[in-house]
C-alpha cells in the first residue's frame, strides 16, 4: 500500500455529538470536532494493544460522554 500519510476521508457523525464536542472543546485550543476525534482515537490506538479491546474502548468513549 502506499504511502497514506497526509490523506484525509470523511466521517459522519451525528450533529447532536458534534454540538457536545463543540461544547467540550470551547476555550481549549482544539480548533476543531475533527481535530479533537483525530486527538482521541490516537489516544485510544497509540496504547498497549493488550489493552485496546473493544470493551476498553467502549469505557473511553463512555467516559468521554461519546456512549
Amino acid at each position: 500500500m502506499a504511502n497514506e500519510k497526509g490523506k484525509f476521508s470523511t466521517i459522519s457523525l451525528p450533529t447532536q455529538l458534534i454540538d457536545k464536542i463543540k461544547e467540550k472543546i470551547k476555550d481549549t485550543g482544539i480548533h476543531s470536532p475533527s481535530a479533537y476525534v483525530t486527538f482521541i482515537l490516537r489516544e485510544i490506538f497509540s496504547e498497549n494493544p493488550k489493552s485496546n479491546t473493544e470493551i476498553n474502548i467502549k469505557q473511553k468513549l463512555k467516559t468521554l460522554g461519546y456512549l
